[in-house]
């Protein structure tokens, strides 16, 4: 029940993305529910082994070469899944960033009420 529950959340985190950054577009929350789990397994399974074979720049730039990997995760799930188009490079490092924020708070939302 919690996971699709975070899947819904993170679904809602892509839906807003639009409104904040001009770049990223979303078509339905269809296609926002398909995003999310895409970048979900992406997340789960390709990105931790970016990070093992970017560990030497990881650590040269003290941890800031992670915003770039999550940044071209993020562009290359609007490359495949129809209806969600990240505009470039720096829009997809942005959209990447907020989306984390934007799941992060509402994921914190439904934790405080689950402990109520």
């Amino acid at each position: 029940m919690r996971l699709l529950l975070v899947w819904l959340i993170d679904a809602a985190a892509l839906l807003a993305l639009p409104y904040l950054i001009s770049s990223i577009k979303v078509d339905s929350f269809i296609v926002a529910l398909i995003a999310a789990l895409m970048l979900g397994l992406i997340n789960t399974f390709i990105r931790p082994l970016l990070v093992l074979l970017t560990l030497p720049a990881t650590v040269l730039t003290l941890g800031l070469f992670i915003f770039v990997i999550n940044g071209l995760l993020f562009w290359f799930v609007g490359t495949f899944v129809e209806g969600f188009h990240v505009g470039g490079f720096w829009s997809a490092i942005g959209g990447a960033i907020l989306y984390s924020i934007i799941s992060w708070a509402l994921s914190s939302l439904l934790q405080r009420d689950g402990q109520r």
